[in-house]
């Protein structure tokens, strides 16, 4: 027995026609992506449109490409809902039935996070800019209001268990130093994962201090404590590979005694950094959970607990906007802390 999937008018180079899609049961659900593939195909003025501004994106404002995936999938998923064939169609009510869809959808059982619904928004919002600019007659984008969104909760460890975490790799192994200078070089930097990663092997120990191109190809200065630049040393000593990157891959390892170090098989990957964190931090003894980016956020209120200034954080984080900056202000406020010392209870006896 066949089903409807879908019924709907589309136009095309012929005029308007009738689309019909049947499907068995068992098919519903390939029978649905292609309807949405033929839907798209057929939306030629917003599509040439998608693709003229996902490549502004990407040269003149110099996102990465990751950027312009995540872009595309939240637009495209607002014109295949919506049913967009040319930029007039967009229109108040139907963003505001997509942003209930958004906020009634859900993933794994899991209702979207208001964070994640606002990226979808902000996505729109700046197609309208582009089209505005371009002196398209849209939807005003100012007429769209964003998500209001709770000040994100950072999480930090204490500082002794992130003295643990540094301490845990063995340094008799070649892997083992390895470890430890990712760790000791993502505590004094700060980098993102991703900037880790990419570090070039040939760095200026001597100076202290490396060059990092972060996001939006932005080009920034790092410092290197001595703990990272002895713990660098230890492990370049013990390179002999060829390889281009500070931070590499190992082949699984030999544990036999006198069996030769770990094969170097490219640059290391993200995930390959989570995957040691989790292994330092059970070795640790940690409980709470801790990644990369969570070492990120141990630099910057170890900054800010020791006197910094948010400016300075600002630009050795690598941040285009201050406010980004400031949700590490709640965990601490050197002046606030001082003032309450010095003023509070003091008619106590």
């Amino acid at each position: 027995m066949q089903y409807v999937c879908e019924v709907m008018q589309i136009k095309d180079l012929s005029g308007v026609a009738k689309l019909k899609i049947f499907c068995d049961r068992n098919k519903m659900r390939i029978c649905r992506k292609i309807f949405f593939y033929i839907i798209i195909k057929h939306m030629n003025e917003i599509n040439s449109l998608l693709t003229q501004y996902l490549n502004y994106l990407e040269i003149e404002k110099n996102r990465s490409i990751k950027t312009r995936e995540n872009y595309e999938r939240y637009l495209k998923s607002f014109i295949v809902f919506a049913k967009i064939e040319k930029p007039q169609d967009i229109t108040l009510d139907k963003v505001m039935q997509f942003r209930l869809h958004l906020a009634r959808e859900s993933k794994d059982g899991k209702n979207l996070k208001r964070i994640t619904q606002s990226y979808y928004i902000i996505a729109l919002r700046n197609l309208l800019k582009f089209l505005t600019k371009r002196d398209y007659v849209v939807l005003s984008p100012d007429k769209i209001e964003l998500p209001k969104i709770a000040r994100r909760q950072i999480e930090i460890i204490e500082y002794k268990e992130l003295e643990r975490l540094l301490d845990a790799p063995n340094l008799n192994t070649f892997r083992g130093l390895r470890d430890k200078a990712i760790l000791e070089t993502l505590f004094s930097t700060g980098l993102r994962v991703s900037e880790l990663c990419n570090l070039d092997r040939y760095i200026n120990l001597d100076r202290g201090e490396a060059a990092v191109r972060g996001k939006g190809e932005k080009i920034r200065v790092v410092f290197i404590s001595d703990d990272a630049k002895k713990a660098i040393k230890n492990y370049l000593d013990k390179r002999s590979d060829t390889i281009d990157k500070l931070f590499i891959s190992l082949a699984k390892e030999n544990t036999k005694e006198g069996a030769k170090p770990p094969k170097a098989i490219g640059k290391i990957t993200s995930r390959a950094v989570q995957r040691l964190m989790d292994f330092y931090k059970r070795k640790a003894g940690i409980t709470k959970k801790i990644t990369p980016h969570q070492i990120r956020h141990q630099f910057a209120t170890d900054l800010l607990m020791n006197g910094a200034d948010l400016r300075s954080v600002q630009e050795l984080l690598g941040h285009s906007n201050i406010s980004t900056t400031q949700v590490y202000t709640h965990i601490t406020n050197k002046q606030l802390k001082e003032v309450h010392e010095a003023f509070h209870g003091k008619r106590r006896k």
